[in-house]
């Protein structure tokens, strides 16, 4: 039998960082653990050692100083343990796994992603790019949209509220354009990536909105007309429609418009537009009471004439402050109306 082993060698006191940052650095703090319950372990473990190497020299407090038994490594590992597992949960609640920003997109993609839409009145444009950053609920309301689509003015407006419609305001405010949700609705990836931009990004998508108007303008398709005021100053394209009540959805082919003409092509039918949209009134409370638009100068969305503060890490509890807030009814939904057939 061995003799009996000095154990004040485990008396010791466990150190460990504490997760906490004071001054820019962390706390060192101090964890005095009594030790006299792994007296009987190390006693076991000697035994045991012996039994099973006879002809080895006896154990002592340093030969477990590298043994994963050591009582005081043990300590360590548990110390470790109980100050990492708050840090994961923590991580794993305030990043939570598939909703991770996306990459930021390149001038050509941004080009890319807004061609279809650059040359759009710029208080239509403003809701296009607000309501995308709601793209999950495009196709219910392009849905929706279609099926009301007999309805205009006054009587759209209240069939948006005798519905109880639960989508975002910035989502109703295109209802009035069934074409236009239509178009994002069918192309629902286009539609995220350019929410995803819009909520990351947004100065940069503006300038791509205005270099693309630079090359409509450049090669002779963006003028004055009927339907929009082309106006151009300090270096920035305003599209203005020419009644502020009334806009025209344009229709034009981004291949076309945004590279020099063939010769002989005809300029001035490459843009088109499609039948009038009144906006009344009573529209206001989804972001048309005081108009829709941009502050260009300081690349700036305008709803309501109210900047637009929706970015990324703040999707999910931005409410923007409109003139005449929308309360969004108790649901379900439910169908009071005609649908189209």
């Amino acid at each position: 039998m061995a003799d009996p082993v000095d154990l004040s060698a485990f008396e010791q006191t466990v150190v460990c960082w504490k997760g906490k940052i004071m001054n820019g650095a962390k706390e060192r703090v101090q964890i005095r653990i009594p030790l006299q319950p792994f007296k009987t372990l190390f006693i076991k473990r000697r035994r045991d050692f012996s039994q099973e190497h006879p002809d080895e020299a006896d154990v002592s407090p340093a030969f477990l100083l590298y043994s994963s038994y050591h009582p005081e490594r043990r300590i360590k590992r548990s110390a470790s343990a109980g100050l990492l597992l708050p840090l994961c949960l923590i991580l794993i609640l305030v990043c939570p796994p598939g909703v991770s920003q996306p990459a930021a997109l390149s001038p050509p993609q941004l080009d890319q992603l807004v061609a279809r839409i650059a040359l759009y009145p710029d208080p239509l444009l403003a809701n296009i790019l607000t309501a995308s950053t709601y793209w999950n609920e495009i196709p219910e309301a392009a849905a929706w949209a279609d099926q009301h689509s007999y309805l205009k003015g006054d009587a759209l407006a209240q069939a948006i509220q005798a519905d109880h419609l639960q989508w975002d305001p910035s989502v109703l405010a295109l209802l009035p354009f069934p074409s236009v949700l239509d178009m994002m609705a069918r192309d629902a990836a286009w539609t995220e990536q350019l929410g995803n931009a819009v909520l990351t990004q947004y100065p940069d998508v503006m300038d791509a909105v205005q270099r693309m108007r630079q090359l409509a303008r450049r090669y002779g398709y963006l003028n004055t007309n009927g339907y929009i005021n082309v106006i151009a100053t300090g270096g920035y394209i305003q599209i203005l429609p020419v009644n502020p009540d009334v806009l025209y959805v344009p229709y034009y082919d981004p291949l076309v418009v945004f590279a020099p003409p063939r010769p002989g092509f005809a300029v001035g039918g490459a843009i088109h537009f499609g039948p009038a949209v009144t906006i009344g009134a009573i529209l206001g409370g989804w972001g048309w009471w005081l108009g829709s638009g941009f502050a260009w100068p300081s690349r700036t969305i305008l709803i309501d004439r109210r900047p637009w503060r929706r970015v990324w890490i703040n999707r999910s509890e931005y409410i923007h402050p409109y003139m005449h807030p929308w309360v969004r009814p108790v649901g379900p939904r439910v169908e009071v109306h005609r649908l189209r057939r």
